[in-house]
């Protein structure tokens, strides 16, 4: 009978970079690019994660690599719907009973949005589809007890959106999710390396730039990288060595934007819950609070101390998981 009972259960970080996906009993199951490669002319998936993810910006003409989320929602539904197919026959293999799967997502989406998500994953095959808003997921993940009456902050930054938001007694109190994080991060530096060197740079020569040398606060020590582009004039490739303190020209901006939204949450703040959080400090969860010298910035805009979270990328499916656990009472309530 124990073999039925599994597989019941999942949690899905659904983000814009990339798909985790928790199982109860079971923990963290699949970590994949949320890429896929699809044939044009007949419209079959030909890879999904990691395979298509190593197709970005060289496919021929036939074939397709897209992200079907953009901004932290679905941008193409069909895509993304035989995206979920394949992660939930991925983790499930063929399972007797339908799973019941719980998605999150940014904290302020549309109706229409959530109705995407929930009808996706339904046609994907989840017998039921539970929503939570990436912020608490992420609070969840980080540890913090967001049962009790004190506030918390926390700023999830991931591929698409930042959300941001002050916890309280299980809900979020004030929250904003603006589109700018890691993939605006990434289209900084192709502006940044276009209008500087004259050179055109993919996004995936983007983002290995931003995880070896980005930073968004001076470093002591200067870090460089060598990459290699075309170059606008001659139209040929042509290698630069791109050094961090350039990088932290180019990210300010985006850097800048994610440290105002945070300062003007705090503003609309309840005085009681701000004063906990200048006790408690703020929590950033996500893969794009890695950028080096975020949690520094931050600190010093706001005079707050600043902590990562343990595992910040996988926060929020550790959350989306934990959350699995009460499934059962939400259950009950629909």
């Amino acid at each position: 009978m124990e073999m039925f009972k599994w597989g019941q259960d999942i949690g899905i970080d659904l983000g814009t970079a990339s798909v985790i996906a928790y199982v109860k009993g079971k923990g963290i199951v699949l970590r994949e690019p949320s890429v896929v490669a699809i044939d044009n002319n007949t419209g079959e998936v030909l890879a999904v994660g990691k395979e298509a993810r190593r197709m970005l910006g060289r496919t021929p003409g036939n074939i397709v690599a897209t992200r079907p989320l953009r901004d932290g929602v679905i941008s193409n539904y069909t895509v993304t719907e035989k995206m979920l197919k394949y992660f939930i026959n991925k983790i499930c293999g063929k399972f007797v009973f339908a799973p019941r799967i719980m998605i999150c997502i940014p904290s302020q989406v549309t109706e229409v949005e959530k109705k995407a998500v929930i009808d996706a994953a339904s046609q994907a095959g989840a017998r039921k589809v539970f929503l939570i808003e990436e912020p608490i997921a992420a609070a969840i993940g980080a540890g913090i007890d967001i049962s009790k009456p004190c506030g918390n902050m926390v700023v999830d930054i991931g591929g698409g959106t930042t959300d941001i938001a002050v916890i309280s007694l299980g809900g979020s109190v004030v929250s904003e999710s603006l589109k700018v994080a890691g993939d605006k991060f990434d289209e900084a530096i192709v502006k940044y390396i276009k209008r500087k060197h004259n050179i055109m740079i993919g996004e995936r020569t983007a983002e290995d730039l931003k995880i070896n040398v980005g930073c968004v606060f001076p470093k002591i020590q200067d870090t460089e990288m060598e990459i290699r582009g075309r170059d606008l004039i001659t139209g040929l490739p042509k290698n630069v060595i791109i050094h961090s303190s350039e990088m932290l020209e180019a990210l300010a901006e985006p850097a800048t934007l994610i440290v105002d939204a945070v300062h003007s949450v705090l503003e609309k703040t309840p005085p009681e819950l701000a004063a906990d959080i200048s006790d408690r400090g703020i929590y950033m969860t996500g893969g794009g609070c890695l950028i080096d010298g975020l949690d520094k910035l931050l600190q010093t805009r706001t005079g707050i101390n600043v902590m990562i979270a343990q595992e910040p990328i996988s926060c929020v499916a550790l959350g989306t998981g934990k959350a699995l656990d009460n499934l059962d009472t939400l259950d009950r309530r629909k």
